[in-house]
């Protein structure tokens, strides 16, 4: 039997982005996604939650998403996993690019598992296939739960709108496409956390967004 998912949002940073605490109701195991900063508050929530944290997960490598990341596995004793190898060179420069935007001390990170098109990861007793989505950043990927029709997306899909691609290693083509050949064919019925802004689900993106429409 597959497990049930549940999820808290936690917004972190200037940037308001969509940390998620995602955890396995039936054995309140879980993982922290995209810890871009705020880590307290982060840890908090795993309090107040009574979850067990046993990895972290990265969706890209972008500073809002991953600034946190290698203190916060300091902290929890747990591993990184995400995102793909070709966001190297962002969580390389992470410190460079978080006293350019005065987000204070940030470490670069290496993941300890990077992943990849194909690839599984569980959560608890939750299970996520990897799809490699590049575009808003060259390593990008999006965590999907087929079992139960729920996705992590990151920045590449956001209700109404897509990632932006005027940032290092960005393709708006490249980005169009992964959503179109991969994401929305996962099926109308799939609700999404994004890395920003409200939740959604495929279906309503697929008609709706204006982005996707041509």
């Amino acid at each position: 039997m597959p497990g049930t998912p549940r999820a808290g949002i936690i917004p972190v940073t200037p940037f308001q982005q969509n940390c998620t605490l995602i955890w396995d109701d039936t054995t309140k195991v879980g993982a922290v996604v995209d810890p871009g900063g705020d880590l307290d508050r982060i840890e908090a929530a795993i309090r107040e939650q009574g979850v067990t944290v046993e990895k972290i997960l990265l969706t890209h490598g972008h500073v809002d998403h991953a600034a946190g990341a290698d203190e916060l596995r300091e902290r929890l004793g747990v591993p990184i996993e995400g995102p793909h190898q070709a966001d190297k060179f962002l969580l390389d420069s992470l410190p460079e690019t978080a006293a350019n935007y005065g987000l204070g001390a940030a470490r670069p990170v290496t993941p300890d598992r990077w992943l990849d098109e194909g690839d599984a990861v569980t959560v608890g007793g939750l299970g996520f296939d990897i799809l490699h989505c590049p575009g808003h950043s060259p390593g990008s990927v999006v965590f999907v739960s087929r079992d139960a029709r729920f996705a992590l997306v990151g920045d590449v899909v956001f209700k109404g709108s897509v990632g932006r691609t005027d940032l290092p290693g960005g393709n708006h083509e490249q980005l169009i496409r992964a959503i179109k050949d991969k994401v929305l064919p996962l099926g109308d019925d799939i609700a999404f956390i994004p890395g920003h802004g409200p939740t959604s689900t495929l279906g309503e993106e697929r008609v709706s967004n204006p982005f996707l429409q041509d």
